[in-house]
């Protein structure tokens, strides 16, 4: 018998989320700055517009002296001309190389030989003779191994890491291109010195090789299951605009045939000051900082952008169908366009597309097809842009069943909408989830901050962003209904991704690139100056666990709390110090937790209940710990401590559940041996374990036919009497220590069974490969280190910096910026997570099949003689001191980062040790460290690519090579 669901929702804990009317009212700082700032906005966000048009947006964060900074383009792919497509992405790369004053040893001659470039360029897209074209190229070739003779490669970068930056990157998309870093406090007027010189002029510096790399991303793009069908849905919902007829990579031809006069033109159109934002959040003065911005920014001169020839998709009128084919698994996606951003038939299709799949999985697809294994997995989500949309549905279908079978199951799910077959209390609920994920968002600088570019982007006021739930807050039952039946008709896409042979990859020959100079030991007069710019230095703070966590004995059981001084969610775990290595069942079991309910409520309906009151649960087993996990608003959270444990208690084994259940893990164990992703993870951990790792002891499929799930279901009521310790993150401990003693086993006193240990085998100069159907071949290299030692970790730290990790390091400097080889390489040493385990070595690249032997040679190189340039090491090691200065571990992570030293035998903030090591460190040190601890190791080598395609002479300099089947690789 089921539970009445009663219609109460338990709102009350809302009161502090619901937003009162936003209001934008328009203020004076003390500086005569005028700025629009939202009435009850409690992120206390500003809005300025500079005299030139710059839109700034600043807003406050104090948990850590750091400022996360955004700096948007209103331009992305959409702008492209239709005969360059991809300009907008290259030209975001291009960004990185400097400027007239950044990136050159002598501007005077450098631009002479960039000219010369840029006019061989245009003679070789011009030119139609496939071997006048190659000698063009060779030319090109030529003159940018002299222009590389005046350059500084990753000055940039250079200069940001010098500051103690993090996350330094950029993404370009259909209407937008962000510039993005996360910088110390102190450090942000030498920031906007640097930005506001690097935004003024464009270079197109070490072109060839950096469009070579945009290349290689391209290709990445062909073996990337997701975007193909996402090419494939776009080109059919907008057949006419720019949304789908040019993707943001670009067409291949036009990426081996670009022109650096377009570029320009570009750049110069769309990269002006009213096209920009400003975004910065974090530990800043508003009025020390506009005044800032103002005179950095406030210079650029105002341009008119062209007026935008308005082209318009007409409507949909009839089912279009299309097939993409690849070696993966079968599944599919189909979508309805929709109107842009803020639009009422925009937020009217999000709140269907919640009703039907939403976070607390208790959507129609959810609990009809989801929960009951009628596929793989389903779900739906809507995807905006600033003039159209769409609502898109996917599916993977289980083994047997067609894809057509698969879209009239979503089809059912949304002729239910259409009939009124959902529950009136679910588009509350909705709302109110979705007012707890805002809360989420605001409550770290990067998740406001992005939020503020994309209200930029959208062109919309902080106002109506404030608003939008406000608005879909008046959206019926009524209204969706109607909606549904007006809306969704036989007027949609469907893309079906098809197992078989992808015949539209472009293979190409390798270009044949002849290595640039890098020149690391030169700098620029731009470069010097700065360096001479002094700021007032951060103190590094660390974190004294006792104080900031409090701790307390409750019968059998631990008890530890870190106030949230931020908002009213809360986070409660029980951690159990056991997971698959004590007891292989264990992650099945709480994997059924799931799709079971108890004997008073349904799975559906526990899920239900959950969602109503705001609150959501995770259970985790990990290799060695399992957490059971419940977050949401403070006030529902005792509500939700007896809703789980009532689960927990009382789960009910249900054996044709467990046994659709067991066909779903199979089904999804064959997909698996299909992705490349999943591929190449299962091929790495055969080249660090060998056969006898956790990644393949799992359970056979006979052991999961001969379960009873009722083995499980005892596991999960047991779970509770093993030995643990509750963690709990919020405002007042008092309300939950109640619920807990009231609900929860304090007495726990089971002891925890003893693990099984899996050995860490020595590398030795092994080549594993696994045959897959793609453009590129991905490559990692590994090689067993030494046990923990704590003394070495300020050293890695730095050493990764330096050598691996970063624009600016050894490894992604020789393999990208000098010989073009891959879009992405780095090289990183791991230090152990336990004191009994050994720390490694990896270096991993992704490259076109036919340049492999010199990826293996320059790796090689690297891997035996550490170039030491001590103004590049002296660069790595004060990013890494000023990384820590301005860092802070706050709010959950206090708990869990004490947790994690416990394992490796420490009770305080290492970080105070590490800064003392790294202020003492020289490059002489780092050297020894990469002689002792990565020259003289024998590494293992995972490969996965097309056999035919790749050069196994090449590979075999690197040891022997074995082909290892996909049976030995997932032990399945």
């Amino acid at each position: 018998m089921k539970k009445t669901i009663l219609p109460l929702i338990a709102l009350l804990g809302f009161t502090a989320v619901n937003a009162q009317t936003a209001i934008t009212e328009k203020m004076k700082d003390s500086q005569g700055y005028t700025y629009e700032t939202v009435k009850n906005d409690k992120t206390g966000v500003r809005v300025y517009t500079l005299k030139n048009g710059l839109k700034v947006y600043l807003a406050q964060n104090r948990d850590e002296p750091r400022i996360q900074t955004y700096i948007p383009v209103r331009t992305g792919s959409n702008n492209d001309p239709a005969d360059n497509t991809g300009l907008a992405h290259y030209l975001e790369h291009m960004v990185f190389k400097g400027t007239s004053k950044i990136g050159t040893q002598d501007w005077p001659t450098e631009q002479k030989l960039i000219a010369q470039i840029s006019d061989l360029y245009e003679q070789h897209k011009a030119e139609t003779d496939p071997e006048k074209k190659k000698a063009i190229y060779k030319k090109i070739d030529e003159v940018s191994q002299e222009a590389s003779k005046y350059s500084v490669a990753n000055e940039y970068d250079k200069l940001i890491s010098s500051l103690g930056a993090k996350g330094t990157n950029a993404h370009t998309s259909l209407n937008e291109t962000v510039y993005k870093n996360n910088i110390p406090a102190n450090e942000l007027e030498k920031w906007m010195v640097v930005e506001k010189e690097r935004f003024s002029e464009l270079v197109l510096r070490l072109f060839h090789t950096e469009l070579e790399a945009v290349y290689e991303e391209f290709n990445r793009s062909q073996d990337n299951d997701g975007r193909l069908v996402n090419y494939e849905l776009m080109n059919a919902l907008f057949p006419i605009t720019p949304y789908g007829q040019q993707t943001t990579i670009g067409k291949s031809e036009h990426l081996k045939n670009p022109s650096m006069v377009a570029i320009h033109n570009y750049f110069n159109t769309y990269y002006v000051p009213n096209n920009m934002a400003v975004v910065l959040v974090g530990d800043l003065d508003f009025d020390k900082t506009i005044k800032m911005v103002d005179q950095y920014f406030g210079a650029f001169q105002y341009k008119e952008l062209p007026m935008k020839k308005m082209v318009v998709e007409q409507p949909m009128t009839s089912i279009v169908r299309r097939d993409v084919k690849s070696p993966t698994a079968e599944r599919l996606m189909m979508a309805w366009r929709t109107s842009g951003v803020g639009t009422k038939e925009a937020l009217l299709a999000d709140i269907t597309s919640n009703i039907l799949s939403n976070s607390g999985d208790v959507g129609l697809i959810d609990i009809d097809i989801n929960q009951k294994q009628l596929a793989l997995s389903a779900g739906s989500f809507a995807s905006t842009f600033n003039d159209y949309g769409y609502h898109g549905l996917t599916l993977s279908t289980k083994e047997g069943q067609t894809l057509e079978e698969g879209e009239g199951l979503l089809l059912a799910e949304m002729a239910k909408i259409k009939k009124g077959d959902f529950d009136q209390w679910m588009i509350q609920a909705i709302i109110n989830n979705m007012k707890l994920d805002r809360m989420k968002t605001f409550e770290s600088a990067d998740g406001l901050a992005t939020t503020l570019y994309n209200t930029f982007i959208e062109k919309r006021s902080w106002e109506q962003v404030l608003s939008e739930i406000n608005e879909l807050s008046k959206i019926t039952k009524e209204d969706v209904v109607k909606f549904a039946n007006e809306f969704y008709k036989d007027n949609y896409v469907i893309i079906y991704k098809r197992k078989g042979v992808n015949d539209k990859l472009v293979r190409v020959s390798n270009p044949g690139i002849t290595p640039i100079q890098l020149n690391r030991d030169a700098q620029s007069e731009f470069y010097k100056t700065f360096s001479k710019l002094t700021t007032t230095e951060l103190a590094p703070v660390f974190v004294d666990f006792k104080k900031e966590i409090q701790t307390k004995k409750i019968k059998n059981t631990t008890v530890s709390f870190v106030k949230n001084n931020t908002n009213e969610i809360a986070n409660l775990y029980y951690i159990f110090n056991m997971g698959s290595d004590h007891n292989k069942k264990l992650s099945l079991a709480i994997g059924m937790l799931d799709y079971l309910g108890t004997d008073q409520l349904s799975s559906e309906d526990v899920k239900k209940e959950f969602y109503k009151i705001g609150i959501s649960y995770s259970v985790n087993a990990g290799n060695d710990l399992s957490y059971i996990t419940l977050t949401g608003l403070e006030s529902n959270l005792p509500k939700g401590i007896e809703l789980l444990e009532n689960l927990l208690k009382n789960v009910k084994p249900d054996q044709d559940v467990y046994n659709t259940r067991v066909s779903t893990i199979l089904n999804s164990r064959a997909n698996a041996k299909k992705r490349k992703e999943n591929i190449v993870t299962a091929l790495s951990n055969y080249a660090k374990y060998g056969k006898e790792s956790r990644f393949r002891d799992i359970l056979s499929e006979k052991e999961l036919r001969d379960m009873k799930a009722s083995e499980l279901t005892d596991i999960l009521k047991g779970l509770n009497q093993y030995q643990h310790q509750v963690f709990f993150y919020g405002n007042d401990l008092k309300p939950i220590e109640a619920a807990l003693g009231k609900y929860h086993n304090l007495n726990a006193d089971k002891a925890i069974p003893a693990p099984k240990k899996y050995e860490e085998p020595v590398t030795e100069n092994k080549v594993y490969f696994a045959n897959y159907d793609m453009v590129q071949a991905e490559m990692s290299r590994i090689a067993k280190g030494e046990k923990y030692n704590f003394n070495t970790v300020g050293t890695v730290n730095v050493f990764n910096s330096y050598f691996g990790s970063g624009l600016s390091s050894i490894v992604f400097q020789e393999i990208r910026e000098s010989k073009s080889l891959a879009y992405s390489a780095n090289a990183t040493y791991r230090t152990a997570p336990e004191k009994d385990l050994s720390d490694y070595m990896q270096v991993s690249i992704g490259t076109q099949a036919n340049k492999l032997p010199q990826a293996v040679d320059a790796l090689s190189v690297l891997l035996n003689d550490m170039p030491k340039i001590e103004k590049q090491f002296n660069n790595a090691k004060d990013s890494s001191l000023k990384q820590i200065a301005s860092s802070r571990i706050i709010k959950t992570n206090i708990f869990f980062n004490q947790l994690n030293l416990k394992k490796l035998g420490f009770d305080y903030d290492i970080r105070k040790d590490i800064y003392k090591n790294i202020q003492a460190l020289t490059l002489n040190n780092v050297n020894d460290f990469f002689n002792k601890e990565v020259k003289t190791k024998k590494y293992n080598t995972a490969i996965i690519g097309k056999k035919e395609n790749l050069d196994f002479e090449a590979l075999k300099k690197l040891g022997t090579v074995e082909e290892v089947s996909l049976e030995e690789l997932f032990n399945y």
